[in-house]
């Protein structure tokens, strides 16, 4: 019998790809979000092995419901950028649904919770001001909440780890880099003639696809107690050699080794080694 997983956030970017990418590879989903499945995917709703329940994460009771009686929770519900609603909101929301995802996860028994972290706790905004401690970017570059929105992913891996520790259940957080569909390929050419507007975070994305493929390999791989893992392309968004833009952006920081061609100022060595994460689509394929 197949595994089924809920899925949080389910009509989001991010959410419909891994309702897809599982179903794919033959797992049941229960899919869950605030607002009612996406128009823009209405044939993936349709079929045996896909349930649709509408509920609201801030309410622990919406939360145990959707959750109980599957085997494992891949939890994306999030408000997914620090400039959508006010400071407060943002980590006040984003903790709540954290909170009651992950202790009605130990309170059901789940086997196994992955969720969406996120690259800003690594210490995103990047600019002049606030330069990385180190190049490559990679998990023990930590914690540097820049915003409320961090901080909510960085107090998420914080309350994971206790949570794990008190129910033996695996948490597994991934740190996603900036996720692309791959329809916005075509505004990467802007970035050439003013590559300062992606200094942001380091020039780095996720292609939709592999962010879903990351969840997957998350929910599958032998992992226990709370890890953490930074999920990002193995490229940069740049056609400028990653050397130049170190070179002109990042004069002074720590280099912990060299790079190649265009690879990404982001290390993903740790999601290789230990969930067998390795991007297979890009702006370049393109």
């Amino acid at each position: 019998m197949s595994k089924r997983i809920c899925v949080t956030g389910a009509s989001g970017l991010a959410g419909r790809a891994v309702v897809h990418d599982l179903l794919e590879h033959g797992y049941e989903v229960l899919a869950t979000d605030v607002v009612p499945p996406s128009p823009l995917l209405p044939a993936r709703w349709s079929r045996p092995d896909l349930v649709y329940t509408q509920a609201d994460l801030t309410d622990f009771g919406d939360a145990f419901e959707v959750i109980s009686g599957v085997d494992a929770v891949a939890h994306l519900a999030a408000i997914p950028a620090p400039t959508i609603f006010t400071p407060a909101r943002t980590l006040n929301v984003n903790n709540a649904m954290n909170s009651n995802v992950f202790l009605a996860a130990a309170q059901a028994g789940v086997e196994r919770v992955v969720w969406a972290s996120s690259e800003t706790t690594l210490g995103l905004d990047f600019g002049p001001g606030n330069q990385p401690w180190y190049l490559p970017l990679d998990e023990d570059h930590y914690p540097r909440p820049t915003s409320t929105y961090s901080l909510s992913k960085v107090l998420g891996e914080t309350m994971a780890e206790h949570v794990s520790a008190w129910s033996g259940i695996p948490f597994v957080a991934l740190r996603f880099s900036n996720v692309i569909d791959p329809d916005r390929y075509g505004e990467f050419a802007a970035f050439e003639v003013d590559p300062a507007s992606r200094l942001f975070n380091a020039f780095g994305y996720i292609d939709v696809r592999d962010a879903a493929q990351s969840v997957r390999r998350a929910l599958e791989a032998e992992v226990a107690g709370a890890r953490a893992y930074v999920i990002a392309n193995a490229d940069t968004v740049m056609s400028r050699p990653t050397s130049e833009l170190v070179a002109e952006f990042f004069p002074g920081v720590e280099l912990r080794r060299e790079f190649g061609e265009h690879e990404s100022l982001f290390s993903i060595e740790r999601a290789r080694t230990e969930l067998g994460f390795e991007p297979e689509h890009g702006w370049r394929d393109a």
